[in-house]
């Protein structure tokens, strides 16, 4: 069984000379394959690649892609930042002559917000394309990780949907048996209405109310749609057995099986047949809802 959800998460933690950072993917279900990517400034050619990536091995899902980088600076590597140390000394002295106040300590004034600054390393164009390299590596195993957990939440849905498709059949299978159905059923249940209403009156043309009699019984005939839903069935089957994604084509098929269902209920002539229609209808409202979530 290769069904697949398009529910899943995944997580992954990276690590290259200068840099760590972590993808963080989520995925739910959506009519076609919506892809957000979310990536620190610079780091452009990498939310390409993600995106490219998830496009060829994911065909339907809502998709939230997102890295958060961290860069680790070397030990020792500051710079005072002139600008900002100059507005405060400025501001000190200018407030020095209206207040009585302790002397500002050299510890004190660096650890003034923007006074004292890290100060990152010239990054050549080559250590970029090998960070941009390793994180997309590690990206592919977060999709990797992800189209793992939405294969695992597959099983799970293929189990009920299985479960839904065989309650139809077993559905099915008491409708063809029902006594009701019977043609000998038929004819006594239309003698007898024929019968009471050539009772009430006598202006009714027996030959006329025979043929509408007769008309009616083959309308009420559900042969017709039970033959149907028994093919849908076995598509259903077929399809929850293949190994493409099957989502939409599911889709559809409910759509043909709630619309045989919806016919039968219409024509049944009997309350306990209509009872069987309406558990079916309940049957294949679980099963769409539950296609929703299939790639």
């Amino acid at each position: 069984m290769a069904l697949r959800s398009m529910t899943g998460f995944a997580r992954v933690d990276g690590h290259h000379p200068g840099l760590r950072w972590t993808w963080e993917l989520r995925s739910v279900n959506g009519k076609g394959l919506d892809i957000r990517v979310r990536v620190p400034p610079g780091f452009d050619a990498v939310e390409f690649g993600a995106r490219e990536r998830t496009a060829k091995r994911l065909s339907r899902g809502n998709c939230a892609l997102t890295l958060t980088v961290e860069r680790e600076m070397a030990a020792n590597r500051y710079k005072i930042n002139d600008q900002v140390l100059t507005a405060l000394l400025d501001a000190m002295n200018a407030v020095a002559d209206r207040i009585v106040a302790s002397p500002p300590s050299l510890d004190g004034i660096l650890a003034f917000k923007g006074v004292l600054e890290a100060e990152e390393s010239d990054e050549t164009p080559e250590a970029r394309t090998s960070a941009e390299a390793a994180v997309l590596a590690s990206f592919d195993r977060a999709l990797d990780a992800l189209i793992a957990a939405r294969r695992q939440e597959g099983v799970a849905l293929a189990a009920i949907l299985n479960g839904h498709v065989d309650a139809v059949e077993r559905l099915a299978a008491a409708a063809e048996a029902h006594p009701a159905r019977k043609p000998e059923a038929i004819r006594a249940r239309l003698a007898d209405q024929v019968r009471q209403l050539t009772e009430a009156t006598s202006s009714l043309d027996p030959q006329r109310l025979h043929q509408e009699a007769v008309l009616l019984a083959t309308r009420a005939d559900i042969r017709e749609e039970l033959d149907r839903l028994s093919a849908h069935v076995t598509q259903a089957r077929a399809l929850l057995a293949d190994e493409a994604p099957v989502g939409r084509r599911l889709d559809f098929l409910t759509q043909e099986f709630n619309r045989e269902v919806n016919t039968l209920c219409s024509k049944s002539n009997d309350s306990s047949l209509t009872a069987i229609g309406l558990e079916l209808k309940a049957v294949v409202d679980q099963l769409r809802e539950q296609i929703q979530n299939v790639e």
